[in-house]
Formats: C-alpha cells, structure tokens, sequence
C-alpha cells in the first residue's frame, strides 16, 4: 500500500540520519542529513518561504520522502556521501571533473610496480596524487625508476615463482635500470627499501636518500667504476631538476591542501593546491555545480565531502578560505576515513592566509575563463538575465543607465549619468549634469531635477529609454526618481535604488528591499555600475572645484576679465602649468595681447616672490 507523503511526514523519527527526496517518477534529486531527522525534513514543508528560487523548485518537485536512521551524525555523514556519490542527485552541489587527473600507484604485491594510473582501485595498492603536470611526473618516474632500481614490468613476482625459476632476467638489467629481482639477484628487503625510497622522494622527503646516493657515486669512481657512477651522477642532476621546478611555498614539511573557491550564481570552481613537504607539487580542479542560492559554507561541506570520499590520499593538514557547515563533524569525519587527526585551519594572518588568497586566485581565473566561453556561446550575458529573475523586470535589462550626486556641503552640486549595454560600459553615452534649481544640499530633490531632465529631453527627441534605471541610494532617493517620472507622466520605466550600507535593493512601491546573494552575477553589475556612476560624478565634481579655484585666483589679474580667463583656463587647463607658463607661451593664448600676457606673468612672478 502506498503511503503518502503526509502521513511519512509525521511519523518521521527524531534519530540522526539520511533523507532522500524523490519526484514523481520515483527518481531520487535531493540527498541531505540531520543530527534529528523529523525536524530537518518538515523544515522544507513549513508554509513560509524563504525566497530561494532554488529552494522552491526543489520543494515543488518533492513527491515521496525516504528516510535511514543511524546511530550518530558522523554516521549519517558517511552514509550521506556514499549516497551523493551513487546517486549524484540534480539538487546537490555537483563536483564536477573538467578532466580526469593522473596518480602514481604502488601496487600491493611481493615485488610493487609503481606506475601512473588515472583510476585508482581500492585494493591495498598506495597512491599519490592526484598530479595536475602530466609531463612532470612521467620524466619524475622515467628518472626514479632507473635510479632505484625498480622494475617496470608486469610479471607476477612472488618468492615461490622466483625459487622455482618461473622468470628470466631482461634488457632493464642489462641496462642497469633493474637489479633483476625475478631471477633472485636482489632480495625481497633490498627490494623494498627502494620502493620505500621511491615513495620518500614523492612525499619530498629526499634529503637523506639523494645524500646517499652521492655518497655511492662517489665510491665508485674512487674504485675506477666511472660508468656506474656517471649514471648516478646524471641521475641525481634529473632528479634535482624536476624537483627544483617545485615552488618552494613553505618551511614547514608538513603535507597540506590549499582550498580556494570562487561562486559565481549556479556555477563555481573549487581548487586544490598541494603542499608536500614544503612544496608546491600541483594543483587540481573542479568545476562546480546547481550551486544557486546556497549559503559559502554550505556550499565547501558539500564539495569537500565530495572530494574527500574519493580521493585516495589525505593530507595532514587543510587550510580553507572560510568555516564551511559542521566544521567539528567534518574534521571528524576526515580523522575516521584516514585513521589519524587532520587538522583543518582557517587562518586570520601570516603565511597560510597567502596561500589561501593564491589559491582563491586560481579558483577566481579559472571561473573567469569558464564565464568568457560560456557567454561566448549566449549573446546574453548571464548577469543580465539574473536581474531580470531575480527582480521580476518586464524584459531583459540589456541598457541601463545610472545616475549619482556628488557634492560639498551644497557647493558645486553635479550628477552623472552612465550606461551599460549587455553588461558592458559604453563610455560615449555617459552624460554630466549641473544642478541648477537646487538650493543647498538636498541629494532628493537633486535627484528628481537630474532624472526629470533626461527623461524630458528622451520624450522630446523621441528616443529611446533605458531598460532599466538605477538610482545611487535607498528609499528616499528612489522616491525621488520616481516622482520625477511620475511628473513626466511615465509609468512603466523599470527604476531600482542601490543602498550601499548592506547592498539593498529597493523598487517602487515594495517596503522590503531585495537581498541578492553576494555571489550573484545580477548584484555584481549593479555594484559596477552604481560605483562607476559615483566615480563619474566625483571627477566631474572635482573638476569643477579646480575650476572654480583657479577662476577666483584670475580675477584679481588687473585687465583680465570673463572672456580671457576663459581663454586662460581652456589653454593651460591648470593653475601649475598658467604660474609657470613664460611670456612667450602666454602670447600664444588666443585673444591676449603681448602687454596683457605680460601683466599675467607680473602677477604671477610677484606671488611667487613674496610667497604668497
């Protein structure tokens, strides 16, 4: 019999566990824990909405809910990432490969081979990685396994095949690459003390074993063995070079990941860069997805959840951006998987705080490159079309115009006006105003005379208007463009005001302002635009204060009046270059004759003596 989904709803148990919601047809799109499942899964069905679109869709296709308890939270987690890593439901943050990344294997046998692999298999086998230089690490291996003497075949070598003379040696022994263990001429122990040595020189703990094989070089030439130690001597040189194209990032040896993340609206990238033994053997990637939101910390636990119960190697140490969700269970977790603590730091000052921003670095380039293809592919850009959902605008707002106030205590008041087209400046519309009706400082009234003007000129030349107005400030401000709007008998125009404090979002007619998520796309316009409105306005202000400043110096200048100080002001266009400017170069000011230029360089020479 079938039970509906009310009914499972309340009798939900109050244990830890896993949930799993289910659509229609039975297939499984969301996969989530709780430390107490009934009150976790009801959360969903509350009647209050929390305006997430993504939230939303998730609970609208919710049609059966399925439930298993375990007997902790860390339970729960393990489960959970099992199931996510089965599943890979739609409504999940999805860790996605770009590309599949290389690992070394030491096989788990009598005689390892140790070779590269990109699908690691669990059977007792080590490995290290993953790798992001492909190149690097072949030449690292070709190099290693000559100077260790471990083999490359794939026999099955066992000590019983090797007493009963199942093998015969081959060309690598000839070529002393091999010590030919398969016909006995090395022993088991001897064996493994190189491929112990080959895993200490991945792990960068080369120090000792590169002195000791110095030390051998050197007996051989002492003994006339010239060929052997020749190819020991250009061995260590190989194995200095690959190991010197590491980037020495710390003195500390310990081994840690260095996480960065960068989210921009659906989509992100996660990046790992690997700190062994002090240095920087490589970074890998990730691209994430369905990521529209959701909370930074909610997103990491995901991601890291999902990396970790993959990967084959663990570090002992992780230095994240930010705390994600369930940052004690996490540790736990990770301590449970590899059999020992892994510290997880999320540093304030010093050194790890660099790596961390190198790391947000990498992760913010990779996303950037991903936008660029992406649009490449849409000639809308995705932050246009996020405005438009978000805000619920009528079309899509590929022009916007922007306007600011900037002034003084009341003094020189100007306003600017820019425009972006598809997410873009477009520098030749942008547009300087003048205050002229305004007495004092009023930033509202200011902002009604500067929107009432453009939009009365738009009317009289029949021209377009903008997709979207965005007036720089809150309520009041917004009001203001409004009324302007209003007064022209304009109704429809689409206008927003941008508080800066908190970056709310006001519209016309709403008491509560709009909250976009600070990895939206749609925000990040919006702040670009309204900061380059202000920029704009506050250059245009400042020009005019210099302006004013030098018109008040030239009316003292006997013979100078409007016409020439104009002329003066256009031709220099500054106060330094007019005060140093020789008579010469004042004659060539149109409009000034040789005896006025002459009373020009008089003033200015005499402030000049008398330091005034």
């Amino acid at each position: 019999m079938q039970i509906s989904l009310d009914t499972k709803l309340g009798a939900l148990p109050k244990q830890p566990g896993v949930y799993q919601f289910k659509d229609s047809s039975g297939l499984i799109i969301y996969i989530g824990k709780a430390r107490v499942l009934r009150n976790r899964v009801r959360s969903y069905f509350q009647k209050t909405n929390d305006g997430r679109y993504q939230y939303e869709l998730l609970v609208s296709r919710i049609a059966d809910v399925e439930v298993i308890t375990t007997d902790t939270e860390l339970e729960a987690l393990i489960l959970e990432s099992t199931l996510i890593q089965k599943h890979k439901p739609r409504f999940n943050v999805d860790l996605k490969d770009d590309k599949s990344f290389p690992y070394l294997r030491v096989t788990n046998e009598e005689f390892p081979k140790v070779f590269l692999t990109r699908k690691p298999v669990m059977d007792g086998s080590k490995y290290f990685g993953p790798f992001s230089d492909l190149r690097y690490l072949k030449g690292l291996l070709h190099v290693l396994r000559g100077m260790l003497k471990i083999r490359s075949c794939n026999l099955p070598l066992t000590e019983a095949g090797i007493s009963a003379g199942k093998f015969k040696d081959c060309l690598e022994y000839q070529i002393r690459r091999c010590n030919a263990p398969c016909v006995g001429r090395e022993s088991r122990e001897e064996y493994d003390k190189h491929v112990k040595d080959f895993i200490d020189v991945i792990k960068g703990r080369d120090a000792d074993i590169i002195s000791r094989l110095r030390e051998e070089m050197r007996e051989h030439a002492e003994h006339q063995r010239f060929e052997q130690a020749a190819q020991l001597r250009d061995w260590l040189s190989a194995v200095a070079g690959l190991t010197q194209k590491q980037k020495v990032i710390s003195a500390d040896p310990i081994n840690r990941d260095i996480c960065g993340l960068a989210i921009e609206d659906a989509d992100g990238f996660l990046v790992f860069m690997q700190i062994r033994a002090g240095r920087m053997m490589g970074r890998v990637h990730y691209r994430l997805r369905h990521l529209k939101d959701r909370a930074l910390p909610e997103i990491l636990e995901s991601a890291l959840q999902q990396y970790y119960s993959s990967a084959v190697t663990i570090p002992d140490e992780l230095v994240l951006p930010f705390a994600p969700d369930n940052l004690d269970l996490l540790t736990r977790w990770l301590k449970n998987i590899v059999g020992s603590k892994v510290e997880i730091i999320i540093p304030a000052r010093g050194e790890k705080v660099q790596m961390a921003d190198l790391a947000h670095r990498n992760a913010e380039l990779l996303l950037g490159e991903y936008k660029i293809a992406k649009q490449q592919k849409s000639r809308i850009p995705a932050a246009v079309k996020e405005i438009q959902s978000r805000l619920g605008l009528p079309k899509l707002p590929r022009t916007i115009a922007g306007f600011d106030i900037s002034t003084l205590q009341g003094i020189d008041k100007v306003a600017s006006m820019v425009v972006f087209k598809n997410g873009r400046p477009v520098r030749s519309e942008y547009r300087k105003f003048k205050i002229k009706t305004v007495e004092g400082q009023d930033d509202f009234a200011s902002m009604h005379e500067v929107i009432y003007r453009r939009f009365s000129r738009l009317q009289r030349e029949g021209a377009l208007f903008p997709d979207l107005v965005l007036i720089d400030g809150g309520k009041g401000q917004l009001a203001a463009g409004v009324s302007a709007l209003k007064k022209l008998d304009i109704h429809d125009q689409p206008i927003l005001g941008l508080a800066k404090r908190i970056e709310e979002i006001y519209l016309p007619g709403e008491d509560t302002p709009h909250n976009l998520p600070r990895t939206s796309s749609g925000l990040k316009l919006l702040q670009q635009l309204r900061d380059e409105a202000h920029r704009f306005a506050i250059t245009y202000h400042r020009s005019l204060r210099k302006k004013s400043t030098m018109q008040s110096q030239l009316e003292d200048i006997p013979g100078i009046g409007p016409a020439r100080r104009k002329a003066l002001l256009a031709h220099f266009k500054s106060m330094q270059r007019l005060t140093s400017a020789s008579l010469q170069e004042l004659e060539e000011v149109p409009g000034l004759s040789s005896k006025t230029a002459g009373q020009v360089r008089d003033y200015f020479q005499s402030k000049t003596s008398t330091g005034s």
